[in-house]
């Protein structure tokens, strides 16, 4: 099989490159389908994700990758974690599976992984769990990388120095270009530094540096004089759950900083979290090059961004925040939810039709609908007009056969959802 090597450095356009995330095959064609220039992913157990969401399997690799190649995006595999004795064999295993369905690069963070990687000729990313901080620690990981992900407690002005230095001492990695920087650009924030927590593994033997964080952080919690048994209820704000992290209205700054990848998270969000979060950012990243990133523009982003999963947003630290904003509710802020309606039965390509049993939530002429599935993706639309039983209706029910025009294939089993307000 002849091996296709995708351009590895930079996007074909010269922009920063917009790197997805996906858990699943829905959330991959959602990346797909709204301009992402890259996706990572990982495959079963060794991942940060791994009881995060429904995980790719060591089969699903060649399909990954095909898709990807098709709209020449590159593919990451995510192996992380902490790496034991016995996972070695499983870590060989998933690396030679990886090469041989030409998937572009390796997220490590383990020496036996980078190292097994750098063996079989794959190009190697250095994770953020190894918590870069400096352009020495850099030029060590040059010896065996081509991206690296920084700390994610950094400024932009100490990023920014770190990519004027890779530029000014030529700090190269092994494929002979100039080491890129990776900063992450959206999505959820640990307590932790960098991801790296034990809490969970504290209190439930479940590690989260192994991909089974029981998130703790995101509870609500007492405080307890020892002394005297007086308790206080901390008030408005989970201590330990920050908002997520949130670059788009100073997306200009960040690109100015000389990073070369920008990094969405959210491998365990839904495909329509990623839809929205890409297809936003595709249109900020544009805008910055084409010369039309406004204020105005700005706040239209910020409200599409409000509607899939949040808990609020923040800085993080790039502008020099010390410490940490933190989340008022256990769950997201969105400002709107999607509800279950019914599922795909047939889809009639001459005319465009789909057709759906409704199986759970009325909808009517002029209601947002979301469409998914693992080869459609997350395909929003408004219902114009419909079909109930054969008849030209307003509204459908439960157990009603629905049929609407629709600009792309369904397939069957594809899940229907009604999008409301929160």
């Amino acid at each position: 099989m002849q091996r296709i090597i995708l351009n590895k450095k930079m996007t074909s356009s010269g922009k920063i490159e917009l790197m997805a995330p996906a858990g699943n095959f829905e959330a991959l064609q959602a990346a797909l389908d709204n301009g992402c220039d890259s996706v990572y992913f990982g495959v079963e157990q060794l991942n940060m994700r791994a009881r995060a969401s429904i995980n790719f399997t060591l089969d699903d690799l060649p399909e990954i990758a095909r898709r990807c190649i098709e709209k020449n995006v590159r593919t990451y595999l995510t192996l992380n974690t902490i790496i034991y004795d016995h996972d070695l064999s499983i870590v060989k295993t998933l690396l030679n599976k990886a090469k041989e369905a030409q998937i572009t690069a390796v997220i490590a963070s383990d020496q036996a992984v980078i190292a097994m990687a750098r063996s079989l000729g794959i190009e190697v990313h250095i994770s953020t769990q190894l918590n870069v901080t400096n352009v020495e620690t850099v030029k060590f990981y040059s010896l065996f990388a081509d991206t690296i992900v920084l700390s994610r407690e950094l400024s932009l002005r100490q990023v920014k120095k770190i990519t004027e230095q890779i530029e000014k001492e030529q700090i190269m990695g092994p494929s002979g270009n100039l080491v890129e920087i990776e900063i992450f650009g959206h999505g959820a924030l640990c307590m932790a530094v960098s991801g790296k927590c034990y809490l969970s593994l504290h209190s439930h033997n479940s590690s989260a540096n192994r991909g089974a964080c029981k998130q703790n952080c995101r509870k609500k919690y007492t405080v307890i004089d020892q002394e005297s048994g007086f308790e206080i209820e901390i008030d408005n704000e989970y201590m330990m759950s920050p908002k997520d992290l949130c670059t788009l209205d100073f997306l200009d700054q960040v690109i100015d900083a000389g990073i070369k990848v920008l990094k969405i998270e959210g491998r365990g969000r839904a495909a329509d979290y990623v839809a929205t979060v890409i297809k936003t950012y595709r249109q900020a990243i544009d805008a910055y090059y084409e010369g039309t990133f406004t204020k105005e523009k700005v706040n239209t982003w910020m409200q599409d961004l409000a509607t899939v999963y949040n808990r609020g947003f923040w800085s993080g630290y790039y502008l020099g925040q010390k410490l940490g904003e933190w989340s008022d509710n256990p769950g997201s802020s969105a400002t709107q939810k999607k509800v279950y309606v019914g599922k795909g039965m047939h889809y009639f390509p001459k005319s465009g039709i789909a057709e759906f049993k409704i199986e759970a939530y009325d909808i009517k002429k002029g209601d947002k609908i979301l469409i998914t599935g693992p080869s459609t993706g997350a395909q929003e639309l408004v219902v114009d007009d419909m079909f109930v039983n054969d008849v030209q209706s307003e509204k459908a029910t439960k157990g009603d056969s629905c049929t609407i025009k629709i600009p792309f294939r369904i397939r069957l089993s594809d899940k229907m959802y009604k999008m409301v307000e929160s």
